[in-house]
């Protein structure tokens, strides 16, 4: 009986996240994809939680059982959220996909790299909606056209570089052959003082 109401409970929270979801996405702007999506966890996950704690349906449930629901509501919202529009919004691998369906389902590979480093920043706004989701989360500033870390952008830099070299896979397989080269991208980049702010 519990696990049925249970079940009951967490899919009217899986039909309220994608409501609240859609309803935000039609009707409000949206400064970042994966901030507004967690958000619209967070309201479900809080209306449900109402609905839990009131409705004599699931007075069955000890508060050990309903805070187990919640973090289950949590947790599940959060992969959702990373998981389908954080995912499709950002990911490259479904821009190749979606790029060979409009060339009716095939593309040269000795034009991948021209047309993925032409088209895909063009076309998606790479740069906007990367540096609006780095303004957004605290980790970049732009002062008079120079975009520069924060305090908190540079320990994320720096954590990254870290788990890059020493925690991703050192031999990757890439077109056929296993390289350490994604472990260190910038090994063999010049930089190029053109690009400096003053």
């Amino acid at each position: 009986m519990k696990l049925t109401r249970a079940l009951i409970a967490s899919s009217a929270f899986i039909i309220l996240l994608v409501l609240i979801y859609y309803l935000h996405i039609s009707l409000f702007k949206v400064d970042v994809v994966f901030y507004s999506s967690i958000f619209d966890v967070v309201l479900s996950s809080g209306i449900a939680t109402l609905g839990l704690l009131t409705l004599g349906y699931f007075s069955k449930f000890n508060s050990f059982e309903k805070t187990q629901l919640i973090v289950i509501w949590m947790l599940s919202g959060y992969i959702l959220a990373i998981s389908v529009p954080t995912v499709i919004d950002r990911s490259l691998s479904f821009y190749i996909l979606e790029k060979i369906q409009q060339y009716n389902g095939g593309i040269k590979q000795a034009d991948f790299e021209e047309l993925f480093t032409k088209g895909y920043a063009k076309e998606h706004r790479l740069v906007d909606v990367r540096l609006t989701e780095q303004l957004a989360s605290g980790t970049v500033t732009i002062e008079n056209g120079c975009v520069k870390l924060t305090a908190r952008g540079e320990d994320l830099a720096s954590f990254s570089r870290f788990f890059r070299q020493h925690l991703l896979p050192k031999q990757r397989l890439l077109m056929g052959k296993y390289s350490d080269v994604l472990t260190d991208p910038f090994r063999d980049d010049e930089k190029n003082s053109a690009y400096k702010c003053n």
